[in-house]
């Protein structure tokens, strides 16, 4: 049985990252870059005025208030035709090129201009040259690196780069998954079970890891227990870049999933990890010369208790997305936290517990949460992370560091 780091290595060792394609800014949000970006430009492109105001010399400043003589108005979207000299000044709207000779900007609320001798007088002087206004290359230089890749693309960097004026950018598209969950015992989640039946969870609950994960979620319902249905159900499932699964992969008689995908052409990799709860955890890949687009699929077989299904999905499952999404990384990305309730745990397993996080000014602060065993769904809303706890029978006291993997985040 492999241990929980050799089953991240067998996973990276698998998962290589999809190829660039360039999509158009638009549609891109939510992707990842695949390469740097550097910028064509200066920004701003020239100096500018940050307010409504006038441009002058803060020369002219020394003594106010000071009448100066406006020798133009210039508006954004025009270039300044006259320099500011000695005792002038150039009315001047918020974005517009500051004018050659000024080298500060006077808000308008301490101005008053008099039409009659076309002056204005400063009441209130800005305390220092530059003040308001934008110098030109003063947010980014020409030739300097703005975006690097692996940067998933939210509103900032879209703006970003429109701006630097890329219409198209490569990016590394977001994977699709589909999920499947397996068992007679299932209903849909909307249905009243009959007796010894239950709702499917897994998938609605799998499908929000999926997007929270950057990836597109593609439920295809419930797989009964006999071969023919599940094999056609995981051929449909394979047409995704991941196959989820939950459910059987243990080792009952009605556990087909191993075999089906066996049957559909998908080559092991492992099963079974020495993780608690997960154990049974099943991961394997089609390989490119099987699939008609010439691109691997990578297959999950989820344990279907709820919380071990979830737990596998933050520990596996993400790092997979991650990997297809060009993440170098090679395991969760955890974080140090400082023990605030003492807790025994026994087992010759890793084990991953739902544990409450909390931001200090000391550092982040961990409390696990109480709860019954990997059918225990509930006891993970009261969480918002897991915990990582060596194998073994370990004491932990207040104050005691450890390292939490906090759910939902997509890259660290």
């Amino acid at each position: 049985m492999l241990t929980v780091d050799q089953a991240w290595e067998q996973i990276c060792q698998t998962v290589t990252p999809r190829e660039p394609q360039l999509r158009e800014l638009p549609v891109a949000a939510g992707h990842v870059l695949a390469e740097d970006v550097v910028s064509a430009v200066d920004s701003p492109p020239f100096d500018k005025a940050l307010m409504d105001g006038y441009a002058v010399r803060f020369a002219d400043l020394a003594d106010v208030p000071v009448d100066l003589r406006v020798v133009e108005e210039v508006t954004a979207g025009r270039t300044p035709q006259k320099p500011v000299g000695p005792g002038e000044a150039t009315r001047i709207m918020t974005g517009a090129p500051l004018p050659d000779g000024a080298d500060v900007v006077v808000r308008i609320e301490d101005t008053a201009f008099d039409d009659d001798s076309g002056q204005v007088t400063i009441t209130v002087a800005p305390g220092e040259s530059g003040a308001n206004l934008a110098r030109r290359g003063s947010a980014m230089r020409a030739g300097e690196p703005v975006l690097t890749a692996g940067r998933v693309l939210r509103a900032p960097e879209i703006g970003l780069l429109a701006e630097l004026g890329q219409a198209q950018v490569p990016v590394r598209p977001c994977p699709e998954i589909a999920v499947l969950a397996t068992g007679d015992e299932l209903v849909p989640y909307s249905q009243d079970p009959g007796e010894g039946q239950i709702r499917n969870s897994n998938e609605p609950m799998l499908a929000v890891q999926i997007a929270q994960a950057g990836a597109t979620a593609r439920p295809l319902g419930i797989a009964r227990d006999n071969r023919d249905d599940l094999l056609a159900a995981v051929r449909t499932g394979l047409e995704s870049d991941i196959l989820c699964l939950s459910g059987g992969v243990s080792a009952g008689k009605l556990d087909l999933v191993p075999s089906v995908l066996e049957e559909a052409g998908v080559r092991e990799v492992f099963h079974k990890v020495a993780v608690k709860p997960g154990k049974p955890l099943w991961f394997g890949v089609l390989d490119a010369e099987r699939t008609p687009d010439g691109r691997p699929r990578f297959i999950f077989g989820l344990p279907g208790n709820p919380v071990s299904s979830m737990v596998c999905f933050e520990l596996f499952v993400r790092m997979a997305v991650r990997r297809l999404q060009g993440d170098p990384g090679t395991s969760p990305c955890s974080l140090p936290a400082a023990i605030v309730e003492p807790f025994q745990t026994r087992g010759d397993r890793r084990t991953f517990l739902p544990v409450r996080l909390s931001v200090t000014a000391g550092g982040l602060e961990a409390i696990p949460v109480p709860w019954q065993g990997s059918f225990d769904l509930r006891a993970t809303v009261n969480a918002d992370g897991l915990l990582d706890v060596p194998p073994g029978d370990q004491e932990f006291h207040i104050g005691d560091s450890v390292h939490v993997i906090p759910f939902g985040q997509r890259f660290g």
